[in-house]
């Protein structure tokens, strides 16, 4: 059996004449977590809906689990748990009534949305109108609905969007609950100190393609407290390391 839950090779988006993604090489196993950071518009968004299957490759082939999308989407679709940057919640509907109909797509007990909507913290408003939430709010009940069928590889992207700094915690522990788990983790954010938190692993995404890559560890190790910020700095800041900019 494959060792890796999601394989990316030579993976490629051009929309009309231009290139939003040349080439892009990844793998991520079972318990492990990948952030993928960037500057706006390195093509972040783009990769994670071509790997949920909501856009289709120009080139290259994605796998999750040894399956490739186009030769059996529902099995494909059954190994993913997807949280967007945004949804549009049906208008009346509660947090239960909303994570309870995703749960009759799925095929997932009511129990288990119970137990996803503590799990998020969202049990005491769980009767509460959607359109009556917060930011942060409706971003945790997107990420209930991705972690409700428990599956093999976890996408969501930018999941800590509108969450304050106690929920930001929160997310990085669900992140290692999550991994003890088995499931496989891959997020975009912009907010560098979440991917040292949460991702083993961090890519960095510029000009279509992988500028950088490797173990969150090794990049702290090599920059200290400047952390992911100096790889961020070098890459889109004209050259020079937060580190550099300081002497």
């Amino acid at each position: 059996m494959d060792k890796h839950v999601l394989q990316l090779h030579g993976v490629g988006k051009d929309i009309g004449k231009r290139t939003i993604l040349g080439s892009v090489d990844l793998q991520l196993g079972r318990g492990e977590s990948l952030a993928l950071c960037g500057g706006n518009g390195v093509g972040k968004s783009t990769l994670l809906r071509m790997i949920a299957g909501i856009l289709r490759p120009t080139r290259g082939s994605i796998t999750i689990g040894g399956i490739q999308w186009a030769a059996d989407r529902k099995r494909y679709a059954e190994q993913l748990g997807y949280m967007p940057d945004d949804y549009l919640f049906g208008q009346g509907l509660s947090a239960e009534e909303t994570l309870a109909f995703w749960a009759s797509l799925r095929k997932v007990s009511p129990a288990r949305v119970s137990e996803t909507l503590e799990l998020v913290g969202l049990s005491e408003v769980r009767r509460n109108p959607v359109t009556s939430f917060s930011k942060g709010m409706r971003q945790r009940l997107l990420f209930a609905q991705a972690l409700l069928a428990k599956p093999a590889l976890l996408l969501m992207d930018e999941p800590t969007n509108g969450l304050d700094p106690y929920w930001m915690e929160s997310f990085a522990e669900l992140v290692r609950f999550a991994k003890r788990e088995g499931h496989a983790v891959l997020f975009s954010t912009h907010q560098l100190q979440i991917a040292e938190a949460a991702a083993d692993r961090v890519v960095f995404l510029k000009d279509g393609g992988v500028a950088e890559q490797g173990p969150t560890a090794a990049f702290l190790e090599a920059y200290g407290s400047y952390g992911l910020q100096a790889v961020f700095s070098r890459l889109f800041g004209g050259g020079s390391s937060a580190q550099e900019r300081t002497r």
